[in-house]
């Protein structure tokens, strides 16, 4: 792991405009520099860069970030290779992990093969579509299934002659070890003779990208009659088909735009769609979908629709794309499958019927939950108790992959009552102790409802992040008449609506305490350990958190609503300044890995590693709260997330006032955040805690 010092001087050094200015012409706007969005088509600009932010906004699409978040975004970069790239142009090193330098060694060597085999495969892709040029037959097929120069020459397509050494006129060392390793060569032994050849003949070639657009292999398709019909390369150190899916590269800014990724089964149904005008398709690579291509999807986009033929083996594709997804979901993801017409594939389907009636077929595609159910129910009668009891003891395999959460508990509720048997029935059946790992639901349930109970009916301590002495618990004896050794409650920002403190008597304010201003009895709450304390009256008002030291108190002690945030504000957490953007990532890390786990267990695995990640401080000032016992209460996470909402807005309207004349997309983006402000403040007006 990177040091989050490191990034955070590194940010510091590095000039945006700069970092920019060489992928996007900008000109001087007021004190920030305006240019054409990379990230979407527009005619005015309103893609706008600050810097005295050092950050990028488009108020055209919304994307925004900084600089090593555009060398992501645009470039196609991983993190940790736009961090490199960054500090390699600024003359700095990235401090070295812990690795043994024998081990550094081999991954330098293994990077430096890689790129090398990138550098081959980019010249046979020039090499093809010259070809493809001179050759009126492969055009005229591409013609004939209605695809334009354009589409042609955006994806790359090419073509590869029926010679069996074509490639020697664009190598000239035909025997390079490297055009077998990248795959576009075949090596075989002849009677102790060795024959080279080209892998790919008189095929139409589909060269397929990295997310940082470089060619790591090629799907040849044949024009005519022949076997296979599509030939893939083979897996190579740049290219593991498992991983990688084909138009990804090519579709990010219609993916960006449409909220949704479209999976479908073949190179041809992309590049087809992307012709009339869905540009948010890709398609596996010859393999069913996996649970890495779900993983690397749900980098793009929340909602992912996978478009199959209606035949068996359509239906069995989907079977197989159901179970890498079940992994992955989430409260807040949305997993559909959209099954069209035996005879008709996506591009023969908008042909015949038109993009709008695709449109339809996409709305109504078939839900996950549903899905699930379908396949748990093939081949069982549900009229008897047998094909009943066959069909929850199918679907329980399938259910047991769900992460937890509200979709699991309502896909428990729908099988019970396809199963013929009571919710309680199902889950005590589901939990019996014969299977470890899986512990009994209703316990834990019913644990979250004492738990839950006792935050109800305590008061949250007003906790300290600074002041207090490293000491546990104010013992109870001692508190009367004492300061508290808290210096703020974590929920209140200060503002009137939000305060909770009575003006005056300086103790906390519930409205659902026993007994009224001054007279109210001393509360008391519960320590997580079983211990109890009091809070104390206090002379001052509180000093106030910020709002992300709130949301991070937040999210720790309930982390299971990490997952009912939009992907969008998780970008935002993530991306925020040391430390807390470093103690978000790690959270949904941790929680994609192991789980919502109660803060008593989270925080020391997140100590393990507090140092490197620059979180030390912040995870301190936790540590104390949890021995204290204050817990956030119920509704707390909507409404900071609305008031960071505001901030936010806050920020992005004083960016458009420093960026001079307002082009037509700055001015509608004027106008809906002026709407966003006005619904946000009635929100919190209306149910202010």
């Amino acid at each position: 792991m990177i040091p989050q010092g490191f990034i955070q001087d590194l940010l510091s050094r590095a000039d945006i405009v700069d970092v920019v200015g060489r992928a996007v012409p900008l000109k001087k706007a007021g004190i920030n520099y305006k240019g054409l969005c990379p990230f979407h088509g527009e005619k005015s600009p309103s893609f706008v860069v600050s810097p005295s932010r050092q950050t990028y906004h488009c108020f055209g699409c919304g994307v925004h970030g900084n600089a090593v978040g555009f060398l992501m975004e645009h470039g196609g970069l991983g993190f940790v290779e736009a961090v490199k790239d960054l500090a390699g142009e600024l003359g700095l090193t990235v401090p070295d992990d812990d690795r043994d330098p024998r081990e550094r060694e081999r991954a330098a060597q293994a990077r430096e093969k890689q790129l090398s085999l990138v550098d081959v495969l980019a010249k046979a892709c020039r090499h093809y579509r010259g070809q493809l040029k001179g050759s009126r037959r492969a055009i005229d097929y591409l013609k004939g299934r209605g695809l334009t120069g354009e589409i042609a020459a955006r994806f790359g397509l090419g073509y590869a002659p029926a010679g069996w050494h074509a490639l020697a006129s664009a190598f000239g060392e035909y025997d390079d070890p490297q055009l077998v390793e990248s795959g576009l060569v075949i090596l075989q032994d002849e009677a102790g003779e060795q024959r080279r050849y080209d892998r790919f003949r008189d095929r139409i070639m589909f060269p397929i990208r990295n997310p940082k657009g470089e060619v790591i292999g090629f799907g040849g398709r044949v024009l005519d009659k022949g076997e296979p019909k599509y030939l893939n390369s083979p897996e190579t150190p740049v290219f593991l088909k498992g991983r990688e899916l084909y138009g990804l590269f090519e579709a990010r800014a219609a993916i960006r735009q449409r909220g949704f990724i479209l999976i479908t089964e073949g190179y041809m149904d992309v590049v087809a769609l992307a012709q009339l005008g869905v540009g948010n398709a890709v398609a596996t690579l010859g393999t069913a979908c996996t649970a890495d291509h779900v993983a690397k999807l749900l980098r793009f986009a929340e909602h992912l629709v996978f478009s199959f033929d209606g035949d068996a083996a359509g239906r069995r594709a989907a079977a197989r794309a159901m179970e890498a997804v079940l992994p992955h979901v989430g409260d807040t993801r949305s997993f559909r499958f959209l099954f069209l017409p035996a005879e008709h594939d996506p591009d023969t389907f908008i042909r015949e019927h038109g993009t709008e009636a695709f449109e339809r077929c996409i709305a109504e595609a078939v839900p996950l939950s549903r899905q699930l159910r379908a396949i748990a129910a093939e081949g069982c009668d549900l009229t008897t108790p047998e094909g009943r009891t066959r069909m929850l003891a199918q679907a329980r395999p399938l259910f047991e992959l769900i992460p937890e959460g509200l979709l699991k508990a309502q896909l428990l509720d729908e099988l019970a009552r396809d199963g013929g048997v009571s919710f309680e029935v199902l889950e005590r059946h589901w939990s019996a102790p014969a299977r470890p790992g899986h512990g009994a639901a209703r316990a834990r349930v019913e644990n979250d409802r004492d738990r839950e109970r006792d935050r109800e009916r305590a008061p949250a301590p007003p906790p300290d992040w600074d002041d207090m002495a490293p000491d546990d618990r104010v013992p109870q004896a001692e508190t009367a008449g004492t300061e508290d050794p808290l210096g703020y409650d974590p929920r209140d920002d200060g503002t009137p609506a939000h305060r909770r403190f009575e003006r005056g008597s300086g103790r906390p304010f519930r409205r659902d305490r026993e007994g009224r201003d001054g007279d109210r009895d001393r509360s008391r709450w519960r320590d997580r350990r079983g211990g109890d304390a009091t809070a104390s009256p206090r002379s001052t008002p509180p000093r106030t958190a910020s709002l992300l030291d709130q949301i991070a108190w937040t999210l720790t002690c309930g982390l299971a609503a990490w997952e009912t945030l939009p992907a969008e504000m998780h970008d935002q957490l993530v991306q925020q300044t040391a430390p807390h953007g470093a103690l978000f990532s790690r959270l949904e890390q941790l929680l994609h890995d192991e789980g919502p786990l109660p803060p008593e267990e989270l925080l020391p695995l997140l100590r393990a590693e507090a140092e490197e990640a620059g979180i030390g401080t912040l995870l301190a000032r936790m540590e104390r709260l949890l021995a204290l016992g204050s817990l956030p209460a119920n509704g707390d996470l909507s409404v900071l997330i609305d008031r960071l909402r505001l901030e936010q807005i806050a920020d992005e309207w004083n960016l458009l006032i420093e960026s001079g004349p307002l082009s037509d997309d700055a001015r509608a983006r004027a106008a809906e955040l002026n709407a966003l402000r006005a619904a946000l403040k009635s929100r919190l007006s209306g149910g202010a805690v």
